[in-house]
């Protein structure tokens, strides 16, 4: 990573997993990280960790509910209030595999968090991304599974059938489709900001056992835990995709970053092609459409031609 001083970070999810260590990452190379989390407790102690690994660490914990628009649009008003500029925003954080449940406003959760809470966010935040001088990033945390994942407009929230890998393949999918559809805007209004998706690969996180731990399945999170350290890279390796996608001089808007190793699932960071659906044009601006209207926000970019 080049050297990060002067530069302001906000990182979602940054209290645990890849968010923890993409956060530690970033202190440790002299960004000042605005740690983005639900639990201001757990963010305050993996806040406290850092600076213990990291003397010096310039670290902000501010709460943010990504199932909560209100929440959403509290955290990006106070951040712009205090931050003199915004250099990247890393939409890491998310649920994966749950059963059904609906957020605060009554979207299917995985959708609600992984796409449709970071696409407020991205809203809410990018006007102080296009006034910070130089390039800036939004990053865009998808997953490999969202090579199965299909966009059902018929039945977004899962509300006529539910089936949770589908839901989380959905959601990111539409991670995807949103970082592709907004560097094509970003590109067509001429902004300074740049919008890069990227996949960990397989790392071993807390991710992992929130399905198995809700469903109350000890023989499913038995399976997860001795799958995770039989072929699981580490969070922090697992971290570096991210990295590379925030940081790196080589890498270009509308990208797709992932590890370059066995499978794609761990290994150094490079450049891939995503899935053929998340290039299809129609659906991006479908999609785009569809989660301004259920999040109430407005890009004030232009369609791309």
């Amino acid at each position: 990573m080049p050297d990060q001083s002067g530069r302001t970070v906000v990182v979602t999810g940054a209290n645990s997993g890849l968010g923890y260590e993409a956060t530690r990452a970033f202190a440790e190379r002299g960004a000042h990280v605005i740690m983005a989390c639900r639990s201001l407790d757990r963010a305050r102690t993996a806040r406290d960790e850092i600076r213990a690994a990291v003397p010096g660490a310039s670290l902000t914990v501010r709460e943010l509910d990504l199932a909560d628009l209100a929440s959403i649009r509290s955290f990006a008003e106070r951040v712009e209030t205090e931050a003199a500029g915004i250099h990247g925003l890393c939409n890491n954080a998310g649920v994966m595999a749950v059963p059904r449940s609906e957020t605060a406003d009554g979207f299917e959760t995985q959708f609600g968090v992984n796409h449709l809470g970071h696409v407020a966010l991205t809203a809410g935040l990018l006007d102080a991304l296009r006034r910070t001088p130089g390039e800036t990033r939004v990053v865009t945390q998808s997953s490999g599974v969202h090579e199965r994942g299909e966009i059902d407009f018929a039945d977004l929230q899962g509300e006529a059938e539910y089936d949770k890998w589908a839901a989380y393949a959905q959601s990111k999918l539409a991670n995807v489709l949103f970082a592709y559809e907004l560097d094509r805007r970003l590109r067509a209004a001429r902004a300074s900001v740049t919008s890069v998706a990227c996949h960990p690969g397989y790392a071993a996180t807390n991710l992992q056992r929130r399905g198995p731990e809700r469903e109350g399945s000890r023989l499913r999170l038995w399976l997860i835990r001795a799958s995770n350290a039989l072929f699981a890279q580490s969070p922090r390796r697992g971290a570096l995709p991210l990295l590379y996608a925030a940081t790196a001089s080589d890498v270009d808007g509308g990208e797709y970053v992932g590890p370059g190793g066995f499978l794609n699932m761990r290994g150094a960071p490079e450049t891939q092609d995503s899935s053929d659906r998340s290039y299809d044009r129609e659906t991006a601006r479908r999609l785009w459409t569809v989660s301004e209207d259920l999040t109430r926000v407005e890009f004030d970019l232009p369609e791309p031609s």
